[in-house]
């Protein structure tokens, strides 16, 4: 039992943070902006909570849809769904485990969240296969990982303002960025077995591909955030963020995987660098 449970948090990535930070930033900044500040203990457990369950839900699902594609491949050969110490509809039950989990914390919020809770989950379940159809596969996870941003107001004021899709999209670039540098790293495997993705399907653009990404990221999320907040701890933030994008940009500018893995690795300080510009432009006036 004891090495099955460990199969289970090597399935989710439980040794590897930064995957859930990466959904979790952006989460927390749009409950801050949703309440004009601290978002309260209830909401605040309940996404946090959330978004761990169902990070760990989407590996899972993730795990089953990629298993012959991720032997092929250097970096997930090891994969427990992948090397075989787990079945797929073992790890296919642990992912709807995970996923009644979080939908029960969902359920303490309002109607309206709830119904959201839906389409954020069937973006989930088709992302993995997207990678089979879709030039830029990152585009349909991008959707995913941003969906904590309109569920967010919902669960705070009750609907969706305008202002949580300008920030959705902008997160979506963020999330293009982030995770182009990541494909950087199989682009070679990706190639061999086929496998769509839009480091790919950049080619030789890759690289100011993912600083414009960057760049929109930031754009989009300051037209929103800096009329809210109208406090210069924001433009700090941002200030924090860009310097991080040219730091981005010196270690994936000659595509080593060592260098892009490491950028996409660290990505979770950008996200953190545009949420204490917010929690400190609410908290410190």
């Amino acid at each position: 039992m004891k090495n099955r449970f460990a199969l289970y948090l090597d399935l989710i990535r439980w040794n590897r943070p930064a995957g859930w930070l990466l959904l979790l930033w952006p989460t927390w900044s749009a409950l801050w902006l949703a309440a004009g500040g601290f978002p309260g203990w209830h909401l605040l457990g309940v996404f946090t909570l959330g978004t761990i369950l169902m990070r760990s839900a989407g590996c899972c699902v993730n795990d089953v849809a990629d298993r012959e594609f991720d032997l092929h491949v250097k970096r997930t050969a090891l994969r427990p769904v992948t090397s075989g110490a787990l079945s797929s509809r073992e790890a296919l039950a642990v992912g709807a485990v995970l996923t009644l989990a979080a939908f029960a914390l969902v359920l303490t919020t309002n109607a309206v969240t709830i119904a959201w809770s839906f389409a954020a989950l069937a973006v989930t379940l088709v992302y993995p296969y997207a990678k089979r159809f879709v030039s830029m596969p990152q585009a349909v996870l991008g959707v995913a990982f941003s969906f904590g941003i309109p569920m967010a107001f919902s669960a705070v004021q009750g609907t969706v303002p305008w202002q949580a899709w300008v920030l959705l999209l902008g997160n979506l670039f963020w999330v293009l960025a982030y995770d182009t540098e990541y494909a950087m790293v199989d682009r070679d495997d990706d190639l061999r077995i086929g496998m769509k993705t839009s480091a790919i399907t950049l080619g030789r653009w890759d690289v100011p591909a993912v600083l414009a990404f960057y760049g929109l990221y930031l754009v989009l999320w300051s037209a929103v955030v800096a009329p809210l907040l109208q406090s210069g701890w924001w433009w700090v933030g941002v200030a924090a963020a860009a310097a991080q994008v040219v730091w981005h940009g010196t270690l994936i500018h000659t595509r080593t995987r060592e260098g892009c893995f490491k950028a996409f690795r660290v990505n979770h300080w950008v996200g953190f660098a545009v949420f204490a510009g917010i929690a400190a432009g609410y908290g410190l006036r």
